[in-house]
């Protein structure tokens, strides 16, 4: 290696190591920012707090790596623009591509190391971030419990409106659903207050509720009754409802029972997903296909009416040819026969959608881990001649426009993938789109730089517009 390309290399390194340590360390502290309220009062050691960071700053990277190539880039070449070091590299004959060449080598490196780290570092970190999660969630259930959303305790499913006290113990506007074992949710109680007795010690927590009520479904032999759908309603003034903790605090922090997120599979195993996953679908859809056509009774009509030389002409409403009974019954068989059919159209409707819904974001999860290798090498030919062009290093503008290249690589990539997941574009489009966009403006940047020309040819679009004038006589031709 030649002491040029050695001392760009090294200049590149320093920047691009420590603008990664920075940006992972602010997006580290978003993370305990977004899941302090699963951390914080569980009683848990500093060790599995650390363990849960560790697991889970693997995902950061397909956000921080990218950033981190591009801000380097703008930052390295324009602190050589600046200090025109690229003008004494130039007369001595050494061009701005020539200049590039050992950092493209150490970019496609990186690339591949991206590569393998979102095939095979990203899926197992996921696998033990989520199961970690999993676990603590069901660690400290008294300490669970979160404002304003229901909360899976035992067979019970608490929501809050608020917790007050040293300790949160105590409650307000308390609403309970719980769980039977056939399913359901058939008794809902109420309460204005409600207090947490207990210890982390107990296997029992005890909830005391004040001024509420007791609601519990009641479901007759009758259908026709069912359908007024009764129910008894008690008020107490004090109620308590103790929950057994012992298979919630008797938790396996290790377990690791949990593998069914698209986010904790390699490559293989995303294009066997999918395969099974897609011929799951076509044939759910050509079953429900059957049973819709057998719910018309089209195949029986067939079967029981054969065909005749001659054709008889009903000029009436068939159901002119039956009496008034058995019309009306004809007319109600009818009428739910058709109202069945929609509701369970409309049921697997829902139920397709959520399995294509499915299948794309497994899709998406497939070309991502592609994506990401290629949007390091677009985005080091962006933030490279761009550097180059403004001639500004630093910490100031570099950062201001690299922030803003991102957001916009970003928030595209973040829509497009949204729009898939709903099937509006491809999951194919959809990952790479915000790649493709910025592949041009690499290509257009690096070949202003390299031509010595500006960031844009202002001189190229005023000078029609010159011309026109002059034909029209608005600007006179400078004569010496």
């Amino acid at each position: 290696m030649k002491i040029l390309d050695r001392y760009i290399l090294i200049s590149f390194l320093k920047t691009f190591f420590s603008v990664f340590i920075i940006l992972m360390f602010i997006f580290v502290l978003q993370t305990i920012w977004l899941y302090i309220g699963e951390l914080a009062g569980k009683d848990l050691d500093v060790e599995v707090i650390l363990k849960f960071l560790l697991y889970f700053s693997p995902k950061l990277v397909p956000l921080v790596l990218p950033l981190t190539i591009l801000l380097t880039s703008i930052m390295t070449f324009g602190s050589f623009a600046e200090n025109y070091e690229f003008a004494a590299m130039k007369s001595s004959g050494i061009s701005l591509g020539r200049a590039m060449r050992s950092l493209t080598v150490f970019i496609v490196f990186i690339s591949l190391v991206a590569f393998f780290f979102s095939n095979n570092v990203i899926p197992a970190a996921e696998f033990k971030s989520i199961n970690l999660r999993k676990n603590i969630a069901q660690l400290k259930p008294a300490m669970a419990i979160s404002e304003g959303i229901f909360n899976d305790i035992g067979t019970f499913n608490i929501k809050v409106e608020e917790k007050t006290g040293e300790n949160d113990q105590y409650l307000r506007d308390v609403i309970i659903h719980q769980k039977k074992e056939s399913g359901g949710n058939n008794t809902v109680i109420k309460a204005r207050e409600g207090e947490l007795v207990g210890s982390t010690e107990s296997d029992v927590l005890s909830l005391i509720l004040k001024e509420g009520n007791y609601y519990d479904e009641v479901k007759p032999n009758d259908f026709e009754k069912r359908k007024r759908k009764p129910f008894t309603k008690s008020y107490f003034d004090e109620y308590i409802i103790n929950i057994d903790l012992s298979d919630f605090n008797n938790v396996d922090l290790e377990d690791e029972t949990y593998n069914s997120t698209h986010g904790m599979l390699k490559i293989s195993e995303l294009d066997e997903s999918i395969d099974s996953f897609s011929v799951t679908y076509n044939n759910q859809m050509a079953s429900f296909k059957e049973n819709m056509y057998d719910r018309t009774g089209l195949r029986n009509l067939k079967l029981n009416i054969k065909p005749k030389d001659t054709a008889v002409i009903i000029e009436n409403s068939i159901l002119a040819e039956y009496d008034t009974y058995d019309g009306a019954q004809i007319t109600n068989l009818a009428l739910g026969t058709i109202n069945s059919a929609i509701a369970h159209l409309g049921l697997k409707k829902q139920e397709f959608k959520n399995s294509i819904k499915q299948i794309n974001k497994f899709e998406i999860a497939l070309h991502e881990k592609y994506a990401l290798a290629i949007a390091c090498i677009v985005l080091f030919f962006v933030g490279a001649p761009l550097g180059a062009i403004i001639r500004k290093g630093g910490m100031g503008l570099p950062i201001v426009i690299a922030i803003l290249l991102f957001l916009t690589y970003h928030f595209i990539g973040i829509f497009a993938k949204n729009s898939a997941e709903n099937g509006a574009i491809s999951p194919f489009v959809a990952t790479w789109l915000s790649t493709w966009i910025l592949l041009p403006l690499g290509v257009y940047l690096t070949y202003r730089a390299t031509t010595d020309q500006g960031l844009f040819a202002f001189d190229n679009l005023i000078e029609p517009f010159k011309k026109l004038f002059k034909k029209a006589g608005l600007i006179k031709n400078k004569s010496k």
